[in-house]
């Protein structure tokens, strides 16, 4: 068997005394269970390390996003993974629901509001994220703006914030990321009222329909081709800049865009600046890894 610590807790979904059945043989636990696929159905959760309240944010889930729950407790929490990119938590019960309907839209707008009618002057019931996915039946036009309808009945949104989920994905993942600039940084967070370095590379190659890990050592492991002369060699809009616990793009080979937890909001600033500071806490980067995609 192997040894529990030897797998990473954000991607393996186990506990001495409950673990995925997918892990059985290759972990220890007192039961296996398959897990229920559910929805997340608020406009997003935190993806907690343990069930309180009171404990830091690891991730976030988008509204739309499918998650395997493993175990629901009295407390109301629940232990599950996030289909999107297998991290691993806890998040409130209540957050989450069926699967059905099915999303057939995904929010392309920075963010935009969920109205109870298709009317902007009505108060609206919440706001989702970009990358949200959601279920959108008919159309209205009201006062000359454009919505489409929640199937399940409950509002609407207006349509050009939306697209079809699946539309062509995005040219330009960089692009993406630079219209996050000014968005505060958050840690753990994964929404654009607040993201952390990781997430923002993970939401902008989601929209150029590459998948990415979670977190930046995970991202740093996974994507792309590592450049052996890192920083010193010829440089390319879209490298990934890794240090040690952080993650940057390059807008342009003198520019670092990333959500900084020293300017505490996504920035591009110049890159030499930007290493200069980074080196006295966490040291010059470790790698840079290029992504194909057409510039």
């Amino acid at each position: 068997m192997t040894v529990l610590s030897l797998l990473d807790p954000r991607s393996h979904a186990f506990r001495a005394d409950l673990a995925d059945a997918r892990l059985k043989g290759r972990v220890e636990a007192e039961r296996f269970v398959e897990g229920v696929l559910k929805r997340v159905t608020a406009a997003s959760t935190p993806i907690r390390s343990a069930p309180r309240t009171d404990g830091g944010i690891a991730s976030e889930a988008l509204h739309g996003e499918v998650v395997r729950v493993f175990e629901d407790t009295i407390e109301g929490w629940a232990f599950l993974q996030l289909e999107t990119d297998g991290y691993v938590g806890y998040v409130s019960s209540d957050a989450l629901g069926p699967l059905d309907p099915a999303p057939t839209h995904r929010v392309t707008a920075l963010r935009t509001f969920i109205y109870p009618q298709a009317d902007l002057r009505r108060p609206p019931l919440g706001l989702l994220s970009f990358g949200s996915a959601l279920a959108l039946g008919g159309e209205a036009v009201t006062r000359g703006t454009p919505y489409r309808l929640l199937k399940n009945g409950m509002g609407a949104v207006v349509a050009t914030h939306v697209a079809p989920i699946d539309d062509a994905p995005a040219l330009d993942f960089v692009s993406v990321a630079e219209r996050f600039i000014e968005t505060p940084y958050l840690w753990g967070g994964r929404t654009s009222l607040g993201l952390d370095c990781s997430a923002l590379v993970q939401l902008s190659l989601a929209a150029a329909g590459i998948k990415a890990p979670r977190d930046s050592d995970q991202q740093a492991a996974a994507l792309g081709d590592v450049l052996p002369e890192g920083l010193a060699g010829t440089r390319l809009r879209g490298d990934l800049v890794f240090w040690p616990g952080h993650v940057g793009i390059l807008a342009d080979p003198e520019t670092l865009l990333h959500a900084s937890g020293y300017q505490m909001e996504v920035v591009a600033e110049p890159l030499d600046e930007a290493v200069a500071r980074i080196a006295v806490t966490a040291g010059l980067p470790s790698v840079v890894r290029r992504i194909a995609f057409d510039q």
